[in-house]
Order: structure tokens, then C-alpha cells, then sequence
């Protein structure tokens, strides 16, 4: 065994590639941290298809740009491997299926209102939910944090996000900061992986794309490819907000919606969650597009269903169109302007992330084995930990204080939520067996209530 280990698998064809990441947008639950916690376990540990100093070096990229980072890294991942369809192959199938799929959810929840089978199966996922996250903070945690000063930074993360409600770009240029300066005064501190050698990469073997693989030549950076994308991407995006523009005129719904998201997906930084309060200004409060009831059955919608949790867009979009009813109010034109509406807010929302790949990408290679580079984004992995494990207590006192302190204590979600955190890291069970499990039993208990 070890010694096949020593071996790097075979080079994987892009049809073979093509249905892992198909696979991979239909089962992908959990939120950000959860979903890079199963493209850890499956391309870093099983399939080996990239080192585990090559994943967190790209993850720490990811990590520095606004819009979705688990999105951005599977096209990452995916152009590292087969160049540029590569790349927008595995990041348009990370959010093609949930995107199909939340549409559906979303025409049946305004169609169909509280329905006591979803309701129940919701009850039942959502403390699920909350211990892939605290499993997914262990194990990134357990990787990123080889020593005290990249703990310190981790725990200051956490209290700054969670006591002082520091904004995350602030946090992530704090640690960038002190990652730069460490690299310098302390750089063994600093190297990827915590400075302690290969010995956690070893365990999972040799990689195609391992530690000391030369840059293949479609990810070095050329003049003639960055302009390149940057002329095409810009082309892109304005040619469709022009064609919307036309059709609809500057004040059309599906107009705003493209521009709306276009700023959303450049301005926010730190992840869904970090997207959410402007989303929900602009989407509530500014246009009016739902309301506040809505907005938080959308992210318990988004919560429960694969892909990135910031697909809340396609939510957004899609109750936005439906209640300003683009298309006139006959049977069916609420149903295509929902699709239209979601549709348009998706691409929009996930342009620049591709963009982002597909032209940063080249720089961030480049940089791979030179400390001066790595030590600040080593710093960010380490406070991105803090963040995350903010995000798991968020979840749970929503899970289980629902309404506050005052109202009483939800014991099924405690057990529940242990039961799945038991499973997910001492059974090592699969994310998906979870979440049915929970929500079966979710659903059985709402039933005797």
C-alpha cells in the first residue's frame, strides 16, 4: 500500500474530470468550509489528484477574492488540470445542478408555501448542517495550524469577527500583514503546512500535481493570455448587461438584477456570509424584490441544498422576477420570469469568480514555492480558520436557540447535531448519509410532535 502510495496516479482525462465535478455540484452540502472539506478528502487524500500543499496554496488565493472561494477553487483545481475548459468546466458543473435545483425549490416554496414534509426534513438537516461545518473548521484547522503563532492568529480572527464584528476584509488584510512581516522575522513559522516538512503530505502519497510538479505551461503567466481573458471577460459581461439593457431598459428588473449582482460579486468579500447583508439590503430594503420573512427562507433553502450557499442569488433573482411579474401574471410567466430572474443573477454572480481564476491564476503559480509570497497567505489560511469557526457558532445558537436565549433549548438539534459530528469524524461517514439520515429523522420527529 505505502508503496503504491509512492506513485503518482494516472493523468486524468478531462471526461473523467467532467463527471467527478458534475458529481461533485450535486452533492456538494455544507457551505464553503464543507465543501473544501470534501474536495480535500477527495482529490488531496484519495484520488490524489493535487498535494495538499498545492490545494492550500490555491485555497489561500481563493481565500483573498471576493465572490465564492470554494467555487473559485474547483475552477482553480480544475484549470490546473486541464487548462482553460478545465477550469470552466468544473466551475460552471459546481453550480449548474444547484442552480436547477434551487429554482425547482423555489417555485414549489411559492407555490406550495409550508409544507409539513419539507418543513420536517429541514428540522432535521439543519443541525446536520452545523456539524459539517464544526468538522469542517477541525479538519482545516488540524491542517493549517502546525504551531502557536498561527493559532494566535486563528483565535484573534475569532474574537475580532465574533466579540468586535470586524469586517472580513479587514481581518484578512490584518493577517496578510502579519504573515508578511512573520515571514520575514520568523519564516519557519510561516511556511506552508507549519513548517513541518512533508510529513503530513506523505501520508496520502505521491500527487499528479505534487509539491514540486513544474508549472505546466498554460499556467505561466503571458502577457498575450491575460489581456487576453480580460478583453473576453469584460466583453462577456458587458455584451449581456447591454443586450438586458436594451430589452428591458435601465430601470427593467432583470437590468438591475445583472448590475446588482455584478457589484455584489465584486464587492463583497469573505464568502456567502459576507455577501448575504448587502444582498440583503439591496434585495429587501432597496428594490424590493422580497421580503424579510423570505430572505430567511431563502438561506435555510440555500443551507439544505448542494453547490455554494451564496446560490441565494439564484433565490433572489428568482422571487424578484416572479414578484415584480416581468413577464405579465398568466399561468405560466411567473414560473419563466422566476427562471429568467435567477438565471440572470446567477451569471452574474459567477463571471468574475471564473475571471478571477482564469487570469490571477498564472500570478499565484508563479509564487508557489517562494516564501515571500506564502507566509502572508499562511497567515490568511490561519485566520480564515477563526472565521470559520465564527460561522459554526453562528449556526449553532440559530440551530439551537431559534428564537433567542429565552426560547427554550432545541434538544433533538443538539442530539442530532452530535450524532452527525460523531459519525462525520470518528466513522468517518459520508456527508450525504448524513444529511438523509438527520433529515429522515428530522422529519419522524416533527411527525409525533
Amino acid at each position: 500500500m505505502n508503496e503504491d502510495k509512492q506513485q503518482a496516479p494516472a493523468p486524468v482525462s478531462l471526461g473523467t474530470a467532467f463527471w467527478y465535478w458534475l458529481k461533485l455540484g450535486f452533492v456538494s452540502f455544507g457551505g464553503p468550509t464543507g465543501q473544501i472539506s470534501m474536495m480535500h478528502q477527495d482529490l488531496v487524500e484519495r484520488r490524489r489528484w493535487i498535494s495538499e500543499k498545492r490545494f492550500l496554496h490555491a485555497l489561500n488565493y481563493c481565500m483573498l477574492l471576493p465572490g465564492p472561494e470554494a467555487t473559485q477553487l474547483a475552477t482553480y483545481i480544475g484549470w490546473m488540470m486541464h487548462r482553460t475548459w478545465g477550469g470552466l468546466i468544473a466551475g460552471v458543473l459546481f453550480v449548474l445542478p444547484s442552480m436547477f435545483i434551487l429554482m425547482g425549490l423555489t417555485w414549489v416554496y411559492l407555490v406550495y408555501g409550508n409544507v409539513p414534509l419539507v418543513a420536517g426534513i429541514l428540522y432535521g438537516i439543519k443541525p446536520a448542517v452545523t456539524a459539517i461545518v464544526v468538522f469542517a473548521a477541525y479538519r482545516i484547522g488540524s491542517r493549517a495550524l502546525k504551531n502557536g503563532m498561527l493559532w494566535a492568529i486563528s483565535a484573534a480572527a475569532f474574537v475580532a469577527i465574533f466579540a468586535f464584528k470586524v469586517p472580513f476584509p479587514y481581518i484578512v488584510l490584518a493577517a496578510g500583514m502579519i504573515g508578511f512581516a512573520g515571514g520575514r522575522l520568523a519564516p519557519k513559522k510561516f511556511v506552508t503546512g507549519g513548517g513541518h516538512g512533508s510529513a503530513g503530505i506523505s501520508s496520502y502519497g505521491a500527487a499528479i500535481i505534487d509539491d514540486d510538479t513544474p508549472t505546466p505551461a498554460h499556467a505561466r503567466f503571458a502577457w498575450q493570455r491575460f489581456i487576453g481573458f480580460c478583453v473576453a471577460g469584460f466583453a462577456l459581461w458587458a455584451g449581456a448587461i447591454l443586450w438586458l439593457y436594451a430589452v428591458n431598459g435601465w430601470d427593467g428588473t432583470l437590468t438591475r438584477i445583472g448590475w446588482f449582482f455584478t457589484k455584489a460579486a465584486l464587492l463583497t468579500f469573505g464568502g456567502a456570509y459576507a455577501v448575504l447583508p448587502y444582498v440583503y439590503q439591496g434585495g429587501v430594503e432597496t428594490y424590493g424584490w422580497l421580503t424579510p420573512q423570505q430572505m430567511i427562507d431563502g438561506l435555510a433553502l440555500g443551507e439544505t441544498t448542494p453547490g455554494p450557499l451564496i446560490m441565494i442569488v439564484t433565490y433572489v433573482g428568482f422571487v424578484g422576477a416572479w414578484t415584480k411579474q416581468i413577464f405579465g401574471a398568466d399561468a405560466l410567466s411567473p414560473l419563466w420570469a422566476g427562471m429568467a430572474g435567477g438565471a440572470v443573477a446567477t451569471f452574474f454572480t459567477f463571471l468574475p469568480s471564473y475571471l478571477f481564476i482564469l487570469i490571477g491564476g498564472p500570478l499565484v503559480e508563479a509564487t508557489h514555492g517562494d516564501l515571500k509570497f506564502t507566509a502572508p497567505l499562511t497567515g490568511i489560511t490561519a485566520a480564515v480558520v477563526g472565521v470559520i469557526l465564527n460561522l459554526a457558532v453562528f449556526f449553532a445558537w440559530h440551530v439551537l436557540w431559534p428564537a433567542g436565549f429565552g426560547g427554550g433549548f432545541e434538544w433533538f438539534a443538539a442530539l442530532a447535531g452530535l450524532v452527525a459530528f460523531i459519525a462525520l469524524s470518528r466513522y468517518k461517514a459520508g456527508i450525504i448519509p448524513v444529511i438523509l439520515a438527520c433529515g429522515a429523522a428530522g422529519f419522524a420527529y416533527t411527525l409525533v410532535l
